[in-house]
């Protein structure tokens, strides 16, 4: 039984070195058997490999766009107010913790951000403070691994998306104040990127406690009424500003008192704020309200002075006091009213 031919592994994979020559090209080459060229193989290869450099290099751009691919931006093409930011100023003491994080450890988590079209920037999600802090460092050091930020760049579909990434991360990083996020709250709504205030809250803190919500939307009658005012809003407690807020509502010139206290004496720190504050909530006695009936019958008051004796007797006493007589003692009785009325009358008669 005739044995058949085993082909190595190379030939059996199409390896042009390992093909056997034909008989003619034997003979032309004085038995030497010259290299044969596989075409059909060679393109199918060349067409895997093409396909594999595509295939990798559309994941690439995928990843890239979808956010799963860190980036390392230059600071200055970050622009850091490209939505209006819901954080008023940060904790000293905080901001030099992270800057010392970042000087030893280095950027641990990225930043977000939106490419800006048209435009060889990005504009910033998150990462506010990461951003602040690094631009301190460069400052500081002069540093060049502090002049550029690690980033994520992410696709929003639209506005309220964007607001809606940079609040929940600043929830889950950094808590805000009560009033800061109020203050998201009413700007979203004046720029139109949400309906109103009531939409603009129920949509970027959806997922918060609906009584912490509700807070919230309290705080936002402050930010309405007394935003230009205020200095350190970020510094009000939940009970104060919710008394304030409910005081707001329940006096409408209130708003108008605060605004000319502030402005008449500026406080230079949250706790003399939080005094002026205080002072124009303290309730005020109502004023009287006119009655021109009774304003003909009210004689006017008149000046304390000590009383004046002008007569005694026994179980009886005259004094003056201004313009005023009065009897005192036990012998001034209903009896001694009327004989003294009687003789007025006539008195006053003549």
């Amino acid at each position: 039984m005739a044995k058949r031919k085993r082909l190595s592994p190379a030939a059996a994979l199409g390896d042009p070195g390992a093909l056997p020559a034909t008989a003619p090209e034997a003979a032309a080459t004085g038995g030497a058997l010259p290299r044969r060229v596989a075409p059909i193989a060679d393109v199918a290869a060349g067409a895997a490999s093409a396909a594999a450099l595509d295939e990798m290099a559309e994941r690439w751009d995928a990843a890239r766009e979808e956010g799963r691919l860190v980036l390392e931006l230059p600071l200055e093409q970050i622009e850091l107010q490209h939505i209006q930011r819901d954080r008023m100023g940060e904790d000293p003491e905080e901001a030099e913790a992270l800057r010392e994080s970042l000087r030893r450890r280095g950027q641990q988590t990225p930043i977000e951000v939106v490419a800006l079209p048209g435009r060889a920037g990005y504009g910033l999600l998150s990462g506010w403070r990461r951003c602040q802090a690094l631009k301190a460092l460069r400052e500081e050091t002069g540093e060049a691994r502090f002049g550029t930020v690690l980033a994520l760049l992410r696709r929003p579909e639209d506005a309220p998306s964007a607001y809606l990434a940079m609040i929940e991360e600043n929830e889950i990083r950094a808590s805000l104040s009560h009033y800061e996020r109020a203050r998201i709250v009413v700007l979203a709504a004046e720029r139109g990127i949400f309906a109103d205030e009531k939409a603009a809250l129920a949509a970027l803190f959806a997922s918060v406690p609906r009584a912490r919500r509700s807070k919230i939307g309290s705080f936002v009658g402050i930010v309405r009424a007394l935003d230009r005012a205020l200095r350190f809003p970020e510094a009000l407690s939940e009970r104060a500003g919710l008394e304030l807020a409910q005081q707001l509502r329940d006096r409408p010139g209130l708003a108008r008192q605060i605004a000319a206290a502030l402005a008449e004496a500026p406080p230079e720190d949250a706790a003399a704020e939080r005094r002026v504050l205080m002072q124009c909530l303290e309730p005020k006695a109502p004023e009287p309200v006119a009655d021109p009936e009774k304003q003909t019958q009210t004689r006017p008051t008149e000046p304390k002075s000590p009383p004046e004796t002008l007569a005694e007797w026994p179980g009886l006493t005259l004094r003056r006091r201004g313009a005023r007589l009065e009897l005192d003692g036990p012998e001034a009785d209903a009896a001694l009213g009327s004989d003294l009325a009687a003789w007025l009358a006539v008195r006053m008669a003549q």
